[in-house]
C-alpha cells in the first residue's frame, strides 16, 4: 500500500530546517504540499482580518514557495474557506494515508487540527516554530514559571545549545496522479507602497519568502549589524535599526532555530557583547510567548487574560476608530497609527506606545488592539502579539500589572526633534 501524504503549510513556508516537511519527504511515495487560505472577514467596515500588507508579503513567499517546491518536481496547492472541508475533499480524492502539519497551540488553530483528526486519517504534527526546543528546557512545559526573567535565567543556566538546522529535501515525492488545478486563483491586492516604509516589502530585497529571509539574515551578518542592535533596537524608524527578521518568521519562511545558530556562529568568529546577546534575548522572549500557550491555552484569550479578577472591558468605538485613522490629536500616536496602516510596520517601540494609549488614555478594550494589529502588521505572529498586548493591559504574567506609556516622556526620548512625526503627519 502507497504512503500517499496531505502535507499542509501553515506558517512554516519553506524548506531549509523544516523537519516535518522533511519527514514527509522521506517516508511518503506520493506527497501533496497544500496550503489552506481563512476566509478573511471583515473585522470593521472595510478592513479585513488579513489586511492589504500581510496579503501582499503572504502571496510574495507563497510564490517563492511554489517555485522552490517546482524545482523538486513538485507543487503547491492552494485553497481558500475551510481547512478541514478542503482536506477531507481531497484526501478522498487521491486516497490519502497521513496528513502532517506544523503543530501551532493557539485556540483556532487547535480547533482546526481537532477538526481534521476527526476526519478519520492519521495525523501527525510536529513542534517547530520555536528557537529551543521543548524538551530542552529545564521544566515541563505545564509548570514553567510564569515570570519571563524566571523563565529566563532557569532556561540560560542550564546553556542549551541550539541544534543545527535540517537540511531541506533534495528530492520529493510525486504528485498524485489526479486532475488536481494546482494553479492559484488567490489574488491580493499590492498597491499599497509608501517611500519612507521601514521594511519596504514590494522592494525585491524584502520579499517575502524563503530565499529572502536567508539573504536577508546572511546581509545582516556580513554588515556585523548584530554588534550594534541594543543601540538601536529601540529607534522609530529606518531599515537597519533593528534585525527586520519578525516578517519572515512570522510566516516560517526561516526558523528562529537557524537565526540563533548563525548568531552563534557569528559570535564565535567576529565575538560577542550585549548586542549580540540581545538578539538571542528577544527570540527567547519570542520562545516565551509560544510556551505560556502550553500552560495557559485559551485564558490567554479571555476578556481579563489571566487576571483573577472579572472585571469589565471598558471600550469607546468613537474612541477605536480615531486610533486606527491616527485622529486623535497626540501627534506621536497619530504618527505611528498611519505607519501602521500605510507600510504594514511599526518599530517594537511604537507598538507599546500606541498600545498603552488605546489601553490607558482613549479607555478601549486591548483585544480589539489585538485584532487590529492581527488585521494590519506584516509580521503578525498570534503568540507575540497576544502576548504583548496582555503585557501592556497588565492581563498577561508581568507582576508589574500593566505599561502606562507617557507619550510626553516618549516624544522627547524618541522623537525630540520632531523628524518621525512630520514623516507621517505632513
Amino acid at each position: 500500500m502507497q504512503n500517499i501524504t496531505i502535507y499542509c503549510f501553515r506558517n512554516d513556508l519553506r524548506l531549509f530546517d523544516n523537519p516535518a516537511f522533511l519527514k514527509a519527504s522521506l517516508e511518503s511515495d506520493v506527497l501533496l504540499p497544500l496550503f489552506c487560505h481563512p476566509n478573511n472577514h471583515l473585522i470593521v467596515k472595510d478592513t479585513q482580518r488579513v489586511g492589504i500588507h500581510r496579503q501582499a508579503f503572504l502571496r510574495q513567499a507563497l510564490n517563492q514557495l511554489k517555485a522552490n517546491l517546482k524545482s523538486l518536481n513538485s507543487d503547491l496547492l492552494e485553497v481558500k474557506g475551510n481547512i478541514c472541508e478542503h482536506v477531507k475533499k481531497i484526501s478522498d480524492e487521491i486516497g490519502a494515508t497521513k496528513i502532517i502539519f506544523e503543530k501551532i497551540i493557539a485556540p483556532e488553530e487547535l480547533d482546526q487540527e481537532i477538526s481534521i483528526r476527526n476526519i478519520g486519517i492519521s495525523v501527525e504534527t510536529f513542534w517547530q516554530s520555536s528557537m529551543i526546543e521543548p524538551t530542552h528546557l529545564p521544566f515541563d512545559l505545564k509548570n514553567m514559571p510564569d515570570i519571563f526573567t524566571d523563565f529566563r535565567k532557569l532556561t540560560e543556566a542550564k546553556k542549551i545549545i541550539i541544534n543545527s538546522p535540517t537540511p531541506p529535501p533534495e528530492k520529493l515525492p510525486p504528485l498524485p496522479d489526479i486532475n488536481i488545478d494546482l494553479n492559484s486563483n488567490i489574488n491580493f491586492d499590492s498597491s499599497m507602497k509608501y517611500k519612507h516604509s521601514s521594511f519596504p516589502y514590494l522592494e525585491n530585497q524584502f520579499y517575502g519568502g524563503e530565499d529572502n529571509a536567508l539573504a536577508h539574515l546572511e546581509s545582516y551578518l556580513v554588515k556585523k549589524l548584530p554588534h550594534t542592535y541594543k543601540e538601536t533596537r529601540n529607534q522609530l524608524y529606518g531599515v537597519n535599526f533593528s534585525t527586520k527578521f519578525s516578517p519572515w518568521l512570522s510566516l516560517g519562511s526561516i526558523s528562529a532555530r537557524y537565526i540563533a545558530f548563525r548568531i552563534k556562529e557569528f559570535e564565535n568568529q567576529y565575538g560577542a557583547n550585549e548586542s549580540t546577546y540581545w538578539i538571542w534575548f528577544e527570540l527567547l522572549w519570542r520562545d516565551y510567548f509560544r510556551f505560556i500557550h502550553f500552560k495557559f491555552g485559551k485564558k490567554l484569550y479571555s476578556q481579563n487574560g489571566l487576571s483573577n479578577n472579572n472585571n469589565l472591558v471598558s471600550h469607546s468605538d468613537e474612541n477605536f476608530n480615531k486610533w486606527i485613522k491616527g485622529e486623535t490629536g497626540n501627534e506621536l500616536i497619530d504618527a505611528g497609527m498611519r505607519e501602521l496602516r500605510f507600510t504594514g510596520y511599526l518599530s517594537n517601540r511604537m507598538r507599546q506606545i500606541v498600545a498603552s494609549y488605546l489601553i490607558y488614555d482613549l479607555g478601549c478594550d486591548w483585544r480589539k488592539g489585538a485584532l487590529w494589529f492581527e488585521s494590519q502588521l506584516i509580521d503578525y505572529d498570534v503568540y507575540s502579539n497576544q502576548g504583548n498586548w496582555l503585557y501592556i493591559a497588565g492581563l498577561g504574567t508581568d507582576p508589574r500589572g500593566g505599561r502606562k506609556f507617557n507619550t510626553k516622556k516618549q516624544n522627547l526620548e524618541y522623537d525630540p526633534n520632531n523628524t518621525y512625526k512630520k514623516m507621517w503627519l505632513n
